[in-house]
């Protein structure tokens, strides 16, 4: 599903639950406001209101964020709630209505986007390296001079070709390699001191081997999201995608869920993030079928920068084998960044700067 009709299928999908609130927060002259679906602007206050026929006296109408109470009023006076500190995404608006004793809840949503449209980046090519064209890239790496990758994918058979490895950056030559049962597609992967963890793509398995030796040390259920795709570590915790707009947090020890974000930029949700890599307090990511890069801020799921890299790599310059872009590695002890597709010939060493 491309881009486009992902955004019109989210509208629907918030179209339909306003139609459904109305008809439940409409309940006899009572209504509350915004209307579900009011798209706001990080930064934009949003005035929240519940009306109701004149005869009506509450006690208080108390309103919720979520499930965080957030203000309070003897009637029908509107709320303001600030959105400067707050993630992207649905919000949930609860108006309780209290009367004798008793309460009326009254609910709406609103969407919340970046304050601005994404910083556009340029790139350029600093050097290129070759890369092994059997590796279909799930997850990239680049610690202590070495490039490691996890190669996922099936054959037309639907036996499998997943495997994480170690490769010579300068030649692309595989230097060790751990295969992984012809059943796993493998997918993204993580560095934790001396533990790579791996994902897997719908078999809600994750694998954590040992850095030096890639022996398996042990497996652990993943039940987070709606599939395995990218994974990244920003010293403390991890970060990762299930091919939707969410941004998982897990526990480096134990790799369960510990948070989330939404991703959005200034438009809509950003569906589809793929490959991740922490960089400099950012997350940098793949989107699935583009050629986009696009840079977000952890803290609220803002994409905050964009790098469109077709020219990078042209489709009609690659090898018929050549997929999707694919693979982004930071060498931080000296700032360099790379890149690469899945089966790709090439791994590009780039270099980003504003427009």
């Amino acid at each position: 599903m491309n881009k486009r009709l992902l955004y019109f299928a989210f509208a629907a999908i918030l179209f339909a639950y306003g139609c459904d609130n109305k008809k439940n927060t409409q309940e006899g002259d009572f209504s509350v406001s915004p209307d579900a679906g009011t798209m706001y602007k990080v930064g934009q206050p949003i005035n929240a209101k519940v009306t109701y026929p004149a005869d009506v006296k509450p006690d208080s109408v108390v309103y919720l964020l979520d499930t965080m109470r957030i203000a309070s009023t003897k009637d029908s006076a509107a709320v303001t709630i600030k959105t400067d500190s707050l993630t992207m995404g649905v919000k949930i608006i609860t108006a309780k209505v209290y009367n004798g004793g008793k309460s009326q809840d009254f609910v709406t949503n609103v969407v919340l986007l970046a304050t601005k449209a994404p910083e556009e980046l340029t790139f350029k090519v600093e050097k290129v390296f070759p890369h092994d064209t059997s590796s279909y890239t799930e997850g990239l790496i680049y610690q202590d001079g070495i490039l490691y990758e996890s190669d996922g994918g099936r054959t037309a058979e639907g036996s499998g070709q997943s495997s994480i490895r170690k490769v010579d950056l300068a030649t692309g030559r595989v230097l060790q390699k751990t295969d992984i049962d012809p059943k796993i597609f493998a997918e993204g992967i993580a560095i934790v001191d001396n533990k790579i963890v791996q994902l897997t793509y719908t078999e809600k398995i994750g694998y954590v081997w040992d850095k030096n030796s890639l022996k398996l040390l042990n497996t652990f259920n993943n039940n987070v999201g709606v599939e395995g795709w990218g994974m990244t570590y920003d010293g403390k915790k991890l970060y990762m995608d299930d091919k939707t707009n969410r941004l998982w947090f897990l526990d480096k020890n134990n790799y369960r869920s510990i948070g989330y974000v939404d991703v959005y930029d200034d438009k809509g949700p950003v569906n589809q993030i793929n490959e991740l890599e922490y960089i400099d307090g950012l997350v940098y990511a793949n989107v699935y079928e583009t050629n986009d890069i696009v840079v977000i801020d952890p803290k609220t799921g803002a994409v905050v920068k964009r790098a469109d890299m077709t020219s990078l790599y042209p489709q009609n310059t690659r090898p018929m084998y050549a997929d999707f872009f694919n693979g982004i590695a930071y060498d931080k002890a000296t700032k360099r960044i790379f890149v690469t597709g899945k089966k790709w010939d090439k791994l590009f060493q780039v270099k980003f700067a504003k427009k």
